[in-house]
């Protein structure tokens, strides 16, 4: 299954902020991605999803600059990211899926420092009251807790107020509060006017956070678009459920008023128990994903947002 990319590939717009055309990867006989093009405007939160071994990640790594593509071309900020110099990464912002090397600094000590390396940078008790590590200033970095140290990477990311922010999975493995934390804090960046590309495999947190959607399967791009058109622009059919002599029925549909109105024909009464149930964004990221042949079971790597943690390699 293929996906219309006009959503993506608004190139008459003046707002682009990354521009990826044709882009290939390979990592010896394992194609990462396939001629993939993605669009990303300034001001969104575009949420990256699909099972383990998408691409996701490399795609972002090749965005960040840290990989280069085998062919095609990407721009980031008007730049390729692969020959960035210092002055472009200053305008960008990294959480990484792996949590970083912390030194031996306390918290205070690390942030304050990682302001000296931008030229305007935000204050630093600014910030670690922005990711809620104000009470532990004085803590030395390497104790802190899982949860704490990814609120520090946070920090460190955004210390340097970035026009453009990655976030690989940086909510897996939290506790369900500090995930919702972590909304509030991107949100608010959001809000502020960062762009942010976020690859997540929490479903829950793509609805949430996402501008637009893309599900990513095997190296390819399947579908984009925004939450809550995701189910309808892909043909997933709504759940029609009813009760007929003491046992519950269900049927798919694509035009569940018809079927509604056949039942009461039927029956020559009320239907009971009757219900239509419309598309969820999990009915349409298990077509799609379930559709490529090949490709993984829809349920490997993917978190229904059951709130659970745990990290992924994509």
């Amino acid at each position: 299954m293929t996906s219309d990319l006009s959503t993506l590939t608004r190139g008459d717009r003046d707002d682009v902020v990354v521009r990826a055309r044709g882009v290939s990867k390979r990592y010896g006989i394992v194609a990462a991605l396939r001629d993939l093009d993605m669009d990303v405007y300034r001001g969104e939160c575009i949420c990256i999803l699909g099972p383990n071994g998408a691409g996701k990640t490399t795609m972002v790594e090749l965005m960040e600059g840290f990989r280069a593509p085998d062919s095609g071309t990407i721009e980031v900020l008007g730049v390729n990211p692969a020959k960035a110099r210092s002055g472009w990464r200053e305008r960008i912002g990294v959480v990484s899926q792996h949590h970083e090397s912390i030194p031996g600094r306390t918290v205070w000590e690390t942030v304050e420092y990682w302001a000296t390396l931008y030229r305007a940078s935000r204050d630093p008790a600014e910030v670690l009251t922005t990711v809620g590590l104000e009470h532990k200033a004085r803590a030395k970095g390497h104790s802190l807790s899982g949860g704490l140290r990814r609120r520090l990477e946070f920090a460190l990311a955004i210390i340097g107020r970035p026009e453009l922010l990655f976030l690989d999975e940086p909510t897996a493995g939290l506790d369900p509060i500090s995930r919702r934390a972590f909304w509030q804090l991107i949100g608010q960046l959001k809000d502020a006017g960062t762009t942010i590309v976020l690859c997540t495999h929490y479903l829950d947190e793509a609805a949430w956070l996402g501008d637009r959607l893309i599900v990513m399967v095997a190296g390819r791009m399947m579908a984009a678009a925004s939450p809550d058109k995701l189910g309808a622009e892909h043909r997933v059919d709504s759940l029609v459920r009813w009760s007929e002599d003491g046992k519950v029925h269900e049927q798919r549909t694509d035009d569940p008023a018809s079927l509604v109105v056949k039942l009461a024909q039927q029956a020559n009464r009320a239907v009971e128990g009757l219900e239509v149930i419309p598309p969820t964004l999990e009915d349409a990221y298990f077509r799609l994903v379930g559709s490529h042949q090949g490709a993984e079971s829809p349920s490997d790597g993917i978190n229904l947002g059951q709130e659970q943690g745990g990290g992924s390699n994509t």
